[in-house]
Formats: structure tokens, sequence, C-alpha cells
């Protein structure tokens, strides 16, 4: 039998399918009783006959890109958290949108991916996601001590230090994005570090281009994706190179046409919407914003899940930099800040596999001396918590075709 996280990772996918749909009405219910979210959009709906994919239709979407509204006339997590839980955290992601986070074992449920990726108990796990307002080290954290593995909480940034830490405490693995391993792996080659104890990767909130993936097999690192966001937790993960991402169990998936209600036939690029049976923070028919496709067939690894075939895209202009959202409402946030800026385009370019975005602000003569471009770089740090360029651009420059995020990676 081959080895899993989770013995139902091999169940078949009728009984899998069977169970779940067994316990959406309960789990619908309790999700109208307990969060004032669902009981206004199902108040309409009798949930008790919801029990499989085609009745699932009938519930309404929640658009994570509706977050921001919702939560600002409802704080903090606009009435879609079960009202008898208390978190043990709260998160605030850029939006802002504030995210829950509870201490029960694998809350996140990211075990799988790591277990997927090789992780075992007793590894050292060098975890570079940030532990920073934002979710992202905790749920990479929380997944490899559900594996018995031993994290140390470095979060991004600091290479030296980094490298001191790996020389030092030899982990076995790395967590974070691919990016900055891939940082670690040139500035280690550069400066004759030894950092060969990571054998082993699970990466995330970032693209795993070809060009890295041969990086790493030349520096003899494993590596793995796996697709998880700060409200879901983990929705799918990598088991075998090349063969897409097998959804995560307990949760339901489906490909939507954007903005529309509508399933996508099998193979056809959609939204991916969500429904997890978190009774702490329960998502129902959560749309992320993320585009994939269902993938025909079964993975070779053995795990009878559906797969998808990994990000394909956004549905909306939001667009993740460096394993952080940026949304459209922040760059306009920016520029209503400076009044000198008539117009505003942020765009998103990868030079050698780092993110990088400029802020292209249109700016007249008469109002060109009076603005401080070192301010509106600060500005736009402290709005999208990521550091930019600032380039000012003539009236005209920037055409009205509503973008407002031009992701040219």
């Amino acid at each position: 039998m081959n080895s899993v996280y989770d013995p139902n990772e091999l169940q078949s996918q009728t009984r899998r399918e069977s169970e779940l749909f067994a316990r959406l009405p309960d789990f619908l219910a309790y999700a109208k009783q307990e969060c004032a979210h669902y009981r206004r959009i199902l108040n309409d709906i009798d949930v008790t006959v919801i029990s499989n994919r085609q009745s699932l239709t009938s519930v309404p979407i929640t658009r994570k890109s509706d977050l921001i509204g919702l939560q600002a006339k409802n704080m903090p997590f606009a009435g879609l958290n079960a009202s008898s839980s208390t978190p043990s955290r709260i998160f605030q992601s850029p939006g802002p949108i504030f995210e829950p986070e509870h201490d029960s074992k694998d809350w996140w449920r990211m075990g799988a991916a790591f277990y997927a990726a090789g992780f075992r108990a007793g590894d050292r796990v060098q975890n570079c996601l940030s532990y920073h307002l934002s979710p992202g080290g905790f749920i990479m954290d929380s997944g490899a001590k559900a594996c018995g593995c031993t994290v140390i909480p470095a979060g991004p940034g600091q290479t030296e230090q980094q490298l001191d830490i790996i020389e030092q405490l030899r982990p076995q693995g790395y967590s974070g994005t691919p990016s900055f391993l891939n940082i670690l792996l040139q500035k280690a080659k550069e400066q004759g570090r030894d950092i060969s104890s990571i054998n082993k990767a699970l990466v995330s909130g970032e693209a795993l281009t070809k060009s890295l993936q041969a990086a790493f097999i030349e520096a003899g690192v494993s590596v793995s994706q796996a697709y998880a966001t700060a409200d879901i937790g983990l929705i799918a993960f990598e088991t075998a190179p090349d063969c897409g991402l097998v959804i995560a169990e307990d949760i339901l998936v489906e490909i939507v046409r954007p903005g529309s209600q509508e399933v996508v036939a099998d193979g056809e690029i959609g939204e991916v919407v969500v429904t997890s049976f978190n009774r702490d923070y329960p998502l129902v028919r959560f749309a992320t914003g993320d585009l994939s496709s269902i993938m025909a067939g079964v993975s070779p690894c053995g795990r009878t899940n559906m797969r998808i075939r990994g990000w394909q895209g956004r549905a909306d202009q939001t667009t993740k930099v460096k394993g952080m959202f940026i949304h459209p409402e922040q760059v306009e946030r920016i520029r209503l800040r400076h009044k000198q800026i008539a117009k505003v385009r942020l765009v998103v370019t990868n030079i050698d596999e780092n993110d990088q975005m400029t802020l292209h602000c249109e700016v007249g003569d008469a109002e060109r001396a009076s603005i401080d471009m070192t301010q509106v770089a600060q500005t736009m740090k402290a709005i999208t918590k990521l550091t930019g360029y600032v380039e000012p651009v003539a009236p005209g420059s920037l055409s009205d075709d509503g973008i407002v995020i031009e992701d040219l990676r």
C-alpha cells in the first residue's frame, strides 16, 4: 500500500463524494445557525436538500474579492466565522483582509502536503514564510509539526543569518517561496557555504517555474508545491512531478466560470471555488479568485482525489507578488494619498526569478515639482507591505482600459 498521511487519500472517489455530500446538509445548517453571513445568504434556501454537486450550485458564491468590503461592514470576519468559536490568532493579509486561526493540530490541513513532499518525523524544517501579521508562516509551521518535524521559524529575508542557521542546525527541509530558496542556494554557492543538508522543500505562494525547477534539481533539492490560501488552508498539493496537484481531503472543489455560478466542463479553465468543512470558519462556495482546471484520470502516486493543473491565472486583477496578494483597491489607496497623481498602474514583472513591481504614476508638469516619489514609494510599502519602484509618466500615458494591476510575468 502507498505511504500516505491520511488513509482516506486512497479511498475511491465515489466513496469520498458520497461521504462529503452526506455531511453537507448538516454542515450548511450549522453555518446558517452560527454565522451571520450564511444566515443571510442561505435564508431562503432549504439546505437539507443540498446533497450533490448539482444542488450545491443553488448556494450563492462568496468571493474573496468581496471580503474587503464585507469585513469593513462587519469586523473582523464579515460574519463568516462561527459565533461560538474563539480564534487563537487574528491575521491581517494585504487588502486588508482579516483571517482567523485556531490552535488545534493541523488546523490548516497542511500535513498531507508536507508528507507527500517527503517530510517525516524528526526532520528539521527551515520555514521561510512570514510570521508577521499574515498567516503564511503559521500555515507552513502547522503542517510541518503535524508530520512530527521540528520547525525553525526563520521567516523571509536576512539571508546571511539564514545561511548561518542552516550550517549550524543542519535542517533537512525548507518551506517557503521558491524564489527565496533560490536566493539561499545562489548566495551559498557564491560564498562557499555548506547548506547541503537541505534535500527537500515544500514551496508555495509563487509559481514554480521550469528554470527554478532545473536549478533545484541541480542543487540536489527535491521540491514539491502546495496550493493553499490564507482563508482555507491547503487546497491541493503535488505528489508526483508534472502530474498536477491532488485536491486535499475534507473539502469540495468546483471550477466555476468567473463572475458566475456556472460550473465549467472538466478541463476548461475557471475560478477555483471551495467548500471547506471547517466548523470554526465555515467557507461555503468560497471563490478564491485563482484560475485552474481539472485534470482527467488518477495521479500515478495512487491518491484518488481529483486533480487540478495548478495555478493558471487570476479571475480578477488581484495578483500575488512575493507570496503576498496585491489588490486593485490598495493601488487606488496609494493614489488617493498623493493628490498630485492623476492615474496609476502597478506593473509586475519577474527579473532573474524575483518578482518586481513598479508603480507608474501619471503626473502633470505643474504637479511634478511638488511630489516626492520617495514618499510615494514609502506609501506603497506601507499599504502593500512590499518594496517597489515608482516611475512618473506623462499625462495620457496610461490608457483608459480599466487595468490597475498589469501582471507581465
